[in-house]
């Protein structure tokens, strides 16, 4: 099979050096792709996606064929790419079909603040794929930012905070009920933070993650860290900014957290709210938010890009994979 995919310009994309950022793939006209030759296709074309994917952090699909989760499910399975289970991670979110799960389902107006995923435990996702099953009436992008301009910028600003971060690394403190919270962006319970009801073997799975468990009267408080804050992108040989000091510090709010508590450094240190505050307005300045179009399907490699997720007006649903 030819070149099926052809790279294409859309508004909202930015130059960066000498790619864009995002890439956008989208069918030749001449083609006629179904979700099968989309799938073969996927397969026959994956040294090619993956190359596009190094230069860029992120591959956005558009226009392809897929229009169920059951699609993406099929889509996801054709990268050959191996599962990682959510253990740890903070967002309620679902399982759809396969290995296929909702995104974070934190009510619409709230913002999801910039993060990587999972980079609070030391377990994370190489690769993380979101599908568009159904368009936001408003808003509800998913802004996303390459971490190495993140970290360069920080490290030009605050060369004073970045050298004691990349010393110390950060601490991550988080309460949890025994259930689900949905009214919080935070709310996973511990009973599905470590995928079991029974405490011995949370405690096990919270052992093996490095994260210090500890029981309460309504559940229990997790300390994750000292963790690195800063890690080596050995792929393109440079630093990134692979945290969650800033969704941790400005979002992790609930009934039972406060988010100035939530984080701190790996010393015991508290931050500077002038510097997460800066920290902010470099993301939000470096960041891309490409309006999401029903069937569209992203892949973000999770050491390179930050994503975060804006507030919208129902109805949308953004579904995810999480690959190792």
């Amino acid at each position: 099979m030819a070149k099926p995919f052809a790279e294409i310009q859309v508004p909202q994309q930015k130059s960066v050096g000498n790619f864009q950022f995002p890439a956008v793939l989208s069918p030749h006209l001449s083609d006629n792709l179904d979700l099968c030759r989309f799938k073969e296709a996927v397969k026959e074309q994956k040294p090619r996606i993956e190359e596009i994917l190094r230069t860029s952090g992120a591959v956005l699909f558009r226009d392809f064929p897929v229009r169920t989760a059951s699609d993406f499910n099929e889509i996801v399975e054709a990268f050959g790419y191996e599962e990682l289970p959510y253990i740890g991670g903070a967002a309620p979110r679902s399982n759809v079909v396969g290995r296929v799960f909702t995104a974070n389902e934190s009510p619409p107006d709230q913002k999801i603040p910039f993060h990587h995923e999972m980079s609070q435990v030391p377990e994370f996702p190489s690769k993380l794929f979101f599908f568009c099953e159904v368009e936001p009436k408003m808003g509800g992008e998913t802004p996303i930012a390459l971490s190495n301009r993140i970290y360069n910028r920080m490290k030009e600003n605050h060369p004073e905070f970045v050298g004691e971060l990349e010393k110390h690394g950060l601490i991550y403190i988080r309460v949890l009920g025994a259930e689900d919270d949905p009214s919080s962006p935070i709310g996973r319970g511990w009973h599905s933070t470590f995928l079991t009801k029974d405490r011995e073997i949370a405690e096990d799975r919270a052992r093996r993650l490095g994260m210090k468990l500890e029981w309460t009267e309504e559940g229990a408080r997790t300390i994750m860290g000292p963790i690195p804050a800063v890690k080596e992108d050995e792929l393109r040989g440079r630093k990134i900014w692979f945290n969650s000091m800033v969704a941790a510090y400005t979002g992790w709010k609930d009934k039972r957290n406060d988010p100035e508590k939530a984080v701190e450094l790996g010393d015991g240190s508290p931050l500077s709210p002038a510097v997460v505050e800066d920290c902010l307005r470099i993301l939000e300045e470096e960041s891309v938010a490409l309006p999401w179009k029903q069937g569209d399907l992203l892949l973000l490699d999770n050491l390179a890009v930050l994503h975060a997720r804006r507030s919208f007006l129902p109805p949308r649903r953004i579904l995810a994979s999480l690959c190792k």
